[in-house]
């Protein structure tokens, strides 16, 4: 948690926020049963990876709303696209425990999103998708790969370049 609260938190609005914040946001959002849906993306630019985690919340007729933080560090510690992904994995998985141990929400209200392609694709992630995957679910977490992971390819992935 104490990684996450130095984070600069943003609204999709682009106001900047804190993690206590976003989490009672989360809280309100799950209180009608609302799912979460988390998905991280990354790009690569002079030198730099830059991690995006997302937090999207919809609500049924009332449209949405979503936070993300950013994150740039050294590129040669990601220099696999393996490293990379499962980092963006990882960083997902993290925001989702703290939620479900802060607000008390049930593993079943959480999606998370990967930017990963389904096996037997021609795509260079999808070697990586069954283990992936079996990452998320092992934690108990909903999981949703490409073409339906909108909250890490669309999202995330706005806020990454």
């Amino acid at each position: 948690m104490d990684l996450l609260d130095n984070k600069i938190w943003i609204s999709g609005s682009g106001k900047t926020t804190s993690l206590t914040n976003v989490l009672e946001t989360v809280s309100e959002h799950v209180k009608n049963n609302s799912k979460i849906f988390i998905g991280s993306d990354s790009f690569i630019s002079q030198g730099k990876v830059c991690f995006v985690t997302a937090v999207c919340l919809l609500t049924k007729n009332f449209g949405g709303r979503y936070y993300f933080y950013r994150e740039k560090v050294p590129s040669f510690r990601y220099s696999a696209l393996t490293a990379r992904i499962t980092e963006e994995v990882r960083r997902s998985i993290e925001f989702a425990e703290v939620v479900m141990d802060k607000k008390e929400v049930s593993s079943d209200l959480i999606e998370l999103h990967l930017d990963v392609s389904a096996p037997g694709t021609s795509n260079g992630t999808s070697k990586m998708s069954d283990m992936l995957k079996g990452y998320v679910q092992g934690y108990g977490f909903i999981c949703k790969l490409k073409p339906n992971a909108w909250a890490s390819q669309t999202v995330a992935d706005k806020h990454s370049k």
